[in-house]
């Protein structure tokens, strides 16, 4: 069987078919999708490019979510649960990066080819390919950002980071990106709260309010995700916060949240990520490994970009206008 590694963003935005009008008839295949919630629209979004892209190469989509973002059992019995309905293929975003590896291994002897997207597994052999965003990064990008932009204003860096959950590598790699970005370590004084919100707004509000009874002065907030940074936002603005005075980043790109966040200003900057991307590449190779046997190998990065309306001085970004235009890959 012939073998294909990605190692770039080689068909970033281009949204490449592999199904032509041959007028042949095409040998059926069954492509499974599990994500990890849908409260996030980054996740619906992901699902539904999936849909769309099965029907235009004429296979068939099996989909499942869990319940969280660190809901595990779930996603182990839709794996089963698909195995046992004969998906040629398996797409999904793992809620653990090493909890989920027996199901996995289990999959892929059973000849099921196995992709992960957004999320990378620990091992990342543990699947057969990954389709995500360099995480890292992206939190790079965000803590570059944030530390120009402190500068700038002159303050004294009072740090707290709203992050995802434990053993979820999207969230860690995030936050350690974050932190490097700003040129800080981890332990280092001026995050003055770490808090876990599984990337939910609800959360991020409980704990941002909470960070703020305790240290009323922080003035560089960084989440995990945009969900996290409009309950942050919420907190601030309910604490009576002064937004001109606190550099709030965060990650994802969202269309909705590109547009009423980042555009007017109450998110200063977000590094996107494009969902799209991860499910139209995923179910394409998928159907290209059952019909044309080239197998994925490796991993694609499906790319970053750190957008912002307001600049910061030695920091590469792009305008919001390109971001709600190429918000999640589009």
């Amino acid at each position: 069987m012939r073998t294909r590694t990605w190692t770039t963003a080689a068909a970033l935005l281009a949204g490449i078919g592999l199904a032509g009008c041959t007028g042949e008839e095409q040998e059926p295949v069954t492509v499974g999708l599990i994500t990890k919630q849908e409260e996030n629209p980054y996740w619906v979004e992901m699902r539904e490019v999936a849909e769309e892209t099965a029907e235009e190469l004429d296979a068939e989509l099996l989909t499942a979510t869990g319940t969280s973002d660190t809901d595990v059992a779930s996603q182990e019995a839709a794996i089963a649960d698909m195995v046992e309905q004969g998906a040629d293929g398996i797409l999904i975003a793992p809620t653990d990066a090493e909890a989920l590896d027996p199901a996995i291994t289990a999959a892929r002897e059973a000849g099921v080819l196995v992709i992960a997207v957004d999320t990378p597994t620990d091992p990342p052999g543990a699947v057969d390919a990954t389709f995500a965003t360099d995480n890292e990064r992206a939190g790079e990008l965000i803590g570059e950002y944030a530390a120009a932009k402190a500068e700038e204003l002159g303050l004294d860096p009072q740090i707290v980071t709203l992050d995802l959950t434990p053993g979820v590598s999207t969230g860690e790699e995030r936050h350690t990106g974050f932190l490097s970005g700003f040129g800080i370590e981890e332990g280092d004084e001026a995050v003055v709260a770490s808090v876990d919100t599984e990337g939910d707004r609800d959360n991020a509000a409980v704990a941002m309010t909470q960070v703020l009874a305790d240290n009323p002065d922080v003035n560089v907030v960084y989440t995990v995700n945009e969900p996290a940074a409009l309950g942050a936002l919420a907190a601030l603005e309910d604490a009576g916060a002064d937004m001109d005075e606190i550099v709030l980043v965060s990650v994802d790109g969202g269309c909705r949240a590109m547009r009423e966040g980042v555009r007017p200003g109450l998110i200063d900057a977000t590094a996107s990520q494009y969902p799209q991307n991860m499910a139209r590449e995923g179910v394409e190779a998928i159907v290209d490994a059952v019909r044309e046997g080239d197998e994925p190998t490796g991993y694609l990065d499906t790319g970053t970009e750190l957008i912002s309306d307001h600049p910061a001085e030695g920091v590469e970004s792009r305008r919001v206008e390109f971001g709600v235009r190429t918000c999640w890959g589009s």
